[in-house]
């Protein structure tokens, strides 16, 4: 009897159970709809499955992760806004961005405030005080910029130009003055305070050249301009001579010359 049950048990433990069998019984509806798609696109890549083999699962869900991951920092499909392909900037839209953030270390140049909105219409020349003034700035910004908003976008400031530039050319059409507005702003920068830019004038050139100075400072170069440096600025006594401060070195000779 003892060898009988003995059989009988290594028969049973030999068959193998229903969850052996199906170890991915528990795969969700969610897993196997990806993978029926990742089959369909690589049947769609590769007609021939025999030269193309299929990807291991778990590559195929790193690469369904990191899809998604591009996707939400991205914050839209590829080759919307937002992407990470690179956009052509204009030289118009790269000015409103360096004039954005000029000044505010939090601004990210997606959008301009009144004040450096001003100080872009000082700097550019679109103020001219005859037929755009800083009030008529100061009012199309407020007439442009959205009610809840203090900022306006790279759209509102095209608009914002665009009235402008009807304003400041009258005798030209829309577009021919938006034209013009345009080349004013194209390429520039803010003007930072305090740095002053070098002026050529009679004033300055008279100033700086060396050949009209006088007095101590004239002692201080020589013919060609040339800065003497401590020998401009101090007394060197020459001491080889028997006399502290002689001048007259090696004229005895030239006396007796001539007096032969």
């Amino acid at each position: 009897m003892g060898t009988a049950e003995s059989t009988k048990r290594k028969q049973m433990s030999a068959i193998p159970s229903t969850a052996q069998k199906e170890p991915n019984s528990h795969t969700s509806m969610a897993d196997q709809k990806d993978n029926i798609d990742d089959f369909k696109v690589q049947t769609a890549k590769h007609p021939n499955l025999g030269s193309a083999p299929l990807r291991p699962h778990s590559e195929q869900s790193k690469d369904r992760m990191s899809k998604r991951l591009s996707t939400d920092s991205n914050g839209t499909s590829d080759g919307g806004v937002g992407s990470s392909t690179p956009v052509e900037v204009t030289a118009l839209e790269e000015s409103f961005r360096r004039f954005a953030i000029h000044g505010d270390t939090r601004a990210t140049g997606k959008d301009l405030h009144g004040k450096n909105w001003s100080k872009l219409c000082k700097d550019c020349g679109v103020i001219d005080g005859k037929h755009i003034t800083l009030t008529d700035v100061d009012i199309v910004f407020s007439k442009v910029k959205k009610k809840s908003c203090r900022t306006i976008t790279y759209d509102e400031f095209r608009a914002a130009l665009a009235e402008l530039a009807r304003k400041k050319y009258k005798e030209k059409t829309g577009e021919e003055a938006e034209a013009e507005v345009f080349k004013l702003i194209e390429g520039k920068t803010p003007v930072i305070a305090g740095v002053t830019r070098a002026v050529a004038s009679p004033t300055v050139s008279r100033l700086t050249d060396p050949t009209k100075f006088t007095g101590s400072h004239k002692e201080r170069f020589d013919d060609t301009g040339r800065g003497k440096g401590k020998a401009g600025r101090v007394d060197v006594v020459d001491t080889s001579g028997y006399v502290s401060g002689y001048k007259h070195r090696g004229t005895y000779e030239k006396k007796l010359n001539k007096l032969a």
